[in-house]
């Protein structure tokens, strides 16, 4: 099940083979002496020489879920996996593109640089390197001390400037992730700028979301308290009470095996905050949130993410103008953080700052490419969009964000509530059957609302007729 790929005539090839790893063999005759077939006809006898190892695989055996305390390794913090560019390749005849592909680096690097999820060497550590004579990724990467390499070419395409990136596991040399990415030649100088972007973000999110799956899939004694982080977001791909419990229980877990980790009190802050949403009003739960965001704030006060956190902390809780304060200087430090600026839009939504909120969600949405957190992005556009009576697109975005996600619930009673604005009542109704089923009731629905949404246009008026959807359908009206 090993692809050994090689090209035999011209064609648009598929994204996985667009890169060097493809043998060229166009030119190709026949002669066995040929120095491309010759090197071709060696990585096809490398690949089938590798011993196979055969594993039993035996049945999973469900456990109960460890408690914290069973967690071991203390003071392990860990940290953000590290990341190396290796310089793009031109592949086009024309020797501008050398100049573009040397530069888009450097932009790259930069524009990652700017995040949180990924630590990456400066283009320095790299220069000497060229891909085509690399012949032992692992070694580069233990040479250069990161987990993950990326390489890349830039050709042109027709009228189209082509970037194809594949992103490697130093380790292993295996890929991970591939990405193509065009642009019109006659608007590359406006294009620039997005086209990094786009990159860099595309690369930010994919790396998380393979540390999380890694994560997530680890036994809880081998993790640090930086991937108890990551498995506590990782809880979020459903918004429900048994989903905040557990990222509240990934989040005590990193407090655990790192006190002085102030990433780690940052996320507990953030999830202990969505968990209150789901109860009753208690003063001491939202005295217990502050503290924590205090505690944060105590250890790391200049860290990007730890901002956002303690923000969409406080602003959950009840307090969006403290709330904001940190969201603005955590987006600021970090502007290319797709997730911090979420959170500062959602806050801004609290404030009835709809326009501003709106615009800050567009470069949310842009910076989390395949993050399973752009699904809130959409939920909160549908909420903006509905407070400032644009109906139609509320709906769109509301069926937006079901459609990336169809099982949470207050989606589904977000697209409802709009439903019967717009006197879409089956619609509305079918959608708080769901959410029914997914055990949401009009009591909590009522709540959540009016901690998120105080000020919103209509809020009474929405929440009786949800209320009464709900009481309806338990008794069978």
């Amino acid at each position: 099940k090993t692809l050994v790929p090689a090209m035999i005539a011209p064609c648009e090839r598929p994204i996985m083979f667009e890169l060097t790893q493809t043998a060229e063999l166009m030119h190709w005759q026949g002669d066995a002496g040929d120095n491309a077939w010759r090197a071709f006809l060696g990585d096809v006898k490398r690949f089938v020489s590798r011993p196979i190892a055969l594993a039993a695989v035996e049945p999973a055996v469900p456990s109960a879920p460890p408690t914290v305390q069973e967690t071991l390794k203390p003071g392990q913090s860990g940290a953000a996996p590290s990341l190396a560019i290796l310089p793009f390749t031109n592949r086009s005849a024309n020797p501008d593109d050398e100049v573009f592909a040397e530069g888009m680096v450097e932009d790259v690097i930069s524009a990652l640089s700017q995040g949180v999820n990924v630590r990456v060497l400066g283009s320095t550590a790299t220069a000497n390197f060229s891909r085509s004579v690399i012949s032992d990724v692992a070694a580069i990467g233990r040479q250069l001390g990161v987990r993950y390499l990326l390489e890349g070419n830039v050709r042109r395409t027709g009228t189209n400037l082509r970037v194809t990136t594949k992103l490697l596991e130093a380790a292993t040399g295996e890929g991970v992730w591939t990405g193509r990415f065009d642009r019109p030649l006659a608007e590359l100088a406006s294009l620039q700028e997005d086209l990094v972007t786009e990159v860099a973000a595309s690369l930010d999110t994919q790396i998380y979301n393979v540390e999380m799956a890694r994560a997530v899939l680890k036994k809880p004694a081998d993790i640090t308290a930086w991937e108890a982080v990551a498995r506590s977001l990782a809880a979020f791909r459903k918004f429900d009470v048994a989903s905040t419990q557990l990222a509240v229980e990934e989040a005590e877990r990193a407090i655990v095996i790192a006190p002085g980790f102030g990433i780690a009190h940052a996320s507990l802050a953030v999830n202990v905050a969505h968990r209150y949403l789901f109860i009753p009003d208690d003063e001491g739960e939202v005295c217990r949130i502050r503290a924590i965001v205090a505690r944060a704030l105590e250890l790391s006060p200049d860290n990007a993410m730890v901002l956002s956190y303690v923000g969409h902390a406080l602003r959950t809780a009840g307090y969006a103008e403290d709330g904001l304060h940190y969201l603005q200087s955590g987006a600021e430090m970090a502007p290319g953080n797709g997730l911090g600026q979420f959170c500062l839009a959602s806050c801004l939504c609290r404030l009835q700052r709809f326009h501003e909120a709106l615009a800050v969600m567009d470069t949310a949405w842009r910076l989390m490419p395949r993050s399973h957190m752009r699904v809130y992005v959409k939920d909160w556009q549908a909420n903006a969009l509905e407070a400032l009576g644009r109906l139609e697109e509320a709906k769109a975005a509301a069926d937006q964000a079901i459609s990336l996600n169809p099982d949470i619930g207050v989606h589904r009673l977000t697209c409802a509530r709009i439903c019967l604005k717009l006197g879409r009542q089956a619609e509305a109704r079918r959608h708080v059957e769901i959410a029914q089923r997914q055990g949401w009731t009009g009591e909590v629905v009522a709540r959540i609302w009016l901690r998120l949404l105080p000020r919103t246009p209509d809020l009474e008026p929405d929440t009786a007729r949800m209320t009464q959807l709900f009481e309806d359908l338990e008794a069978g009206r």
